[in-house]
Order: C-alpha cells, then structure tokens, then sequence
C-alpha cells in the first residue's frame, strides 16, 4: 500500500437506512495511513454506522468513500466482501463468531471466507500465537458457546488480527473486559498500529481510553439527523 495515501477518505458521505428517519452526513472525513483514532459521541449518531460504511458492510446513498485506494461505495456485493477480509480486520459489537465452531477456528474463518487467502502453517502459528496473546491460550478446542462475554470478545479481537489486514476497526473493542483485560487488549492494538503502521478506528464510550489515541471525532460535531 502506498504509505503517502490515506487510508481512508470520506467525500459528501449521505446515508439513511429504509426505515426510519435516521440519517448520516460526512462532509469530508480523512484518516492517515497509521493514524489511531477514536470515535466518541452519543448513542445512536451513527458511529456504529461509520464503521460499517467503511468496511462496505453497508452503502451510501450518495459521495465516496476509499478505503485503502479503492471506492468500496462502486464496488458490487462480493467485491466489497473481498476487499473487507483482504485489508480490513472488524471487531463487531456482536462479535459475530461462528457458534458451532471452537476458537481456533474462529480466528482462522477469514481464511476460510477467502481463497485469496493462504491458509498454511504460518497462518495456523499466528492463530496461535495472538489466542495466546488475548489469554486464551488453554481454549484453542473449546467450543466459544462455552466462552464468557468477555472472552468472546478476544477471540473477535483475535480474529480481527490474524490476517495481518493494514486497518482495524474496532466497535467498543473493550466494552465487556475487565480492566486487567482491557489494558492487555489496548496494548495488543497499539503494538500491531506501531510495528505494522496499522491504522486504527474504534468507537467507545470509555474517555478514559482517549489519550491513548491521536484524534478523537466527536459525533456531535458531524452531521447526524436522528
């Protein structure tokens, strides 16, 4: 990736879901190559929104948004998915892991969504490595139904690093750890953004968090339409 473009920029951004009257406004939005930011704000502005805008979980009515030097707003269904498992690393609020699979496999499913993606051993040992680096390293088998809240969450966390992907975005990454947990996970995503140059999005509710990052957006500045 060319480390001179950003890595994300939002031009005229104008979204509303079918239902409701909710709508998001991004006149302009840029986020450095590296840069960590934190999106604070009420709940229900749309940060949550943001983050699926940019990973082309969802799309825009109308302006662009390119995401590691591609417009993901032109892209059809499949090419966004592609283009999100290839450089984006999520970490949802639902976690969204797969419940009839054990942890291990949990992190590895990009490279089981993606044939792009080479599943080999240096893969396997880095699935590994980062279940032992979120505290899990006795669970690799265990079924995640058989995991607490908080653990589930590492394993999305672990998930999201496990393919080296150039952006992280994380919605509330530490909302339902400890605090011994949650410094070990904050220091887990601030090493990968210092030794990779990874950029970071995360929502959260926790200010105290805030002086970890670089910028922090605040919703109620943006144009937001309840």
């Amino acid at each position: 990736m060319d480390s001179t473009r950003p890595a994300i920029t939002i031009n005229d951004l104008d979204f509303r879901y079918r239902e409701g009257a909710f709508r998001l406004r991004v006149p302009s939005l840029t986020v450095a190559q590296g840069e960590t930011v934190a999106v604070i704000g009420p709940s229900g502005t749309g940060k949550t929104t943001l983050l699926n805008l940019i990973a082309g979980v969802s799309v825009p009515e109308a302006g662009a948004i390119d995401v590691a030097g591609v417009d993901i707003a032109k892209l059809g269904d499949a090419a966004r998915r592609a283009h999100r498992i290839r450089h984006i690393g999520l970490v949802f609020q639902e976690f969204e892991l797969i419940s009839y699979l054990d942890v291990l496999d949990n992190v590895l499913l990009p490279y089981r969504l993606d044939p792009e993606l080479k599943l080999d051993t240096t893969a396997r040992s880095r699935a590994v490595d980062l279940i032992a680096d979120v505290g899990l390293a006795d669970k690799h088998h265990r079924p995640v139904t058989r995991l607490s809240q908080g653990e589930r969450q590492r394993v999305a966390i672990a998930r999201s690093l496990v393919t080296g992907a150039s952006m992280l975005l994380a919605d509330e990454p530490t909302g339902n750890l400890d605090p011994r947990n949650k410094t070990k996970i904050l220091d887990l995503l601030f090493d990968q953004v210092s030794a990779r140059g990874v950029t970071l999005v995360a929502v959260t509710h926790d200010h105290g968090l805030l002086d970890r990052f670089d910028r922090v957006i605040d919703f109620e500045t943006l144009e937001v339409t309840p």
